[in-house]
Order: structure tokens, then C-alpha cells, then sequence
């Protein structure tokens, strides 16, 4: 039943990924269908995986954000997204699990893939989560995270690093859940500094 809608979703990959996200069969069927319409090859290039991103930040500029994310997800690293690797990109990103998350986070953080996240690595991708925060937003953060510099300084010493020490993913993920502070400076959601912001307010 259902399988006509489908189109050419095949049911393991559908079964897959209904297993491992949260995602419903039509919406994943949805999907699908609008990523062939974008993506007749059935792939997913990185300048369309930016353009895509855009959509999702109007106001801001992801570019560099979502060259991270897009690497992060490229399991096979060949420079393209299958649907799999991009449904369970948008799934890690907006509803994973924490370890999932954090695991999926610390592989954003990795810039080089060697393993470990060194202090100039976590600056790498703090610079572009700044670059999606609106000016007016950043205006309200507090002094010691208001620039990338400030952040990553930061989120170090949350780790008790020194500047040339490196982070293993162990580390990283407890000291994440250990730490809710940490949680909040690695990751991005506008939405939620905005509704603090407005809690803030008299």
C-alpha cells in the first residue's frame, strides 16, 4: 500500500529511513519527488545543497555553514548527496537524538577529518555560524561571545583545552552533555536566542 505514490523511492531506503528519523513515509515520499524535481539525477551537488540552505536564511549568508554541514554529510566524500545522506542530514540537523547530534556536530567540527577538533577548527565554524545571526542579534549576545574569537575562546576553555591541544570526539560529546552551556555555543538556532532574547526583555 502507498507504493505508488513513492515514485522511485525505493521501500528499503524508505524503510530505512523511516527507522531512522522521525520523518513520516509521505513526507519522505514528498520529498522525494520535490528533490528529483531540484535534482533529476538524483543527486545533490554542493551548490545545490547551498541554494537550498539559503532558503532556510533569508536574512543571513549560510554559504560557508552549509559547506560544512554539506561536508559532514558526504559520507562517501564525492562531492555529491544521495536523498539517503540528505534526509538524514535535515534529520540529524533538526531532530536527532543528542548523541546523534552531538556525534554529527563534532564531525561539522572536524574540519580536516583527522579525528580530533583542534582551537582553530572550532573558530572555523563558529566564524560561519556568525555569518547567519543577524547583526540585530548579535547585538544582545553577551560580551564574552559577541564575536567568533570571543566564542571559540570560549567553548575552549569550557573544555579546559589549551590553545594547541586537540578535542577527540569522546571529549567533545561528554563535555557537550555534561555542559548545556557548550551545547548552546556550538550550535546554531536562531529561534531559540530569539525567544531568550524576547524572555530577557522587560
Amino acid at each position: 500500500m502507498g507504493n505508488s505514490k513513492s515514485g522511485a523511492l525505493s521501500k528499503e531506503i524508505l524503510e530505512e529511513l523511516q527507522l531512522n528519523t522521525k520523518f513520516t513515509e509521505e513526507e519522505l515520499c514528498t520529498w522525494y519527488q520535490s528533490f528529483l524535481k531540484e535534482c533529476p539525477s538524483g543527486r545533490i551537488t554542493r551548490q545545490e545543497f547551498e541554494s537550498i540552505y539559503s532558503k532556510f536564511f533569508p536574512d543571513a549568508d549560510p554559504k560557508a555553514y552549509a559547506q560544512h554541514v554539506f561536508r559532514s554529510f558526504d559520507a562517501n566524500s564525492d562531492g555529491t548527496l544521495d536523498f539517503k545522506e540528505y534526509v538524514i542530514a535535515l534529520h540529524m540537523t533538526t531532530a536527532g537524538k543528542p548523541n546523534q547530534k552531538l556525534e554529527w556536530a563534532f564531525s561539522l567540527y572536524d574540519v580536516d577529518g583527522n579525528g580530533s577538533i583542534s582551537k582553530s577548527e572550532v573558530l572555523e565554524i563558529v566564524m560561519a555560524i556568525f555569518k547567519m545571526i543577524n547583526p540585530e542579534d548579535v547585538k544582545h549576545l553577551p560580551d564574552d561571545e559577541n564575536t567568533p574569537e570571543k566564542r571559540a575562546e570560549k567553548i575552549w576553555r569550557f573544555f579546559g583545552k589549551k590553545d594547541d591541544d586537540k578535542l577527540t570526539e569522546e571529549e567533545f560529546i561528554e563535555g557537550t552533555l555534561a555542559n548545556k552551556e557548550i551545547l548552546r555555543l556550538i550550535q546554531f538556532e536562531p529561534q531559540k536566542v530569539k525567544e531568550r532574547l524576547k524572555e530577557k526583555k522587560p
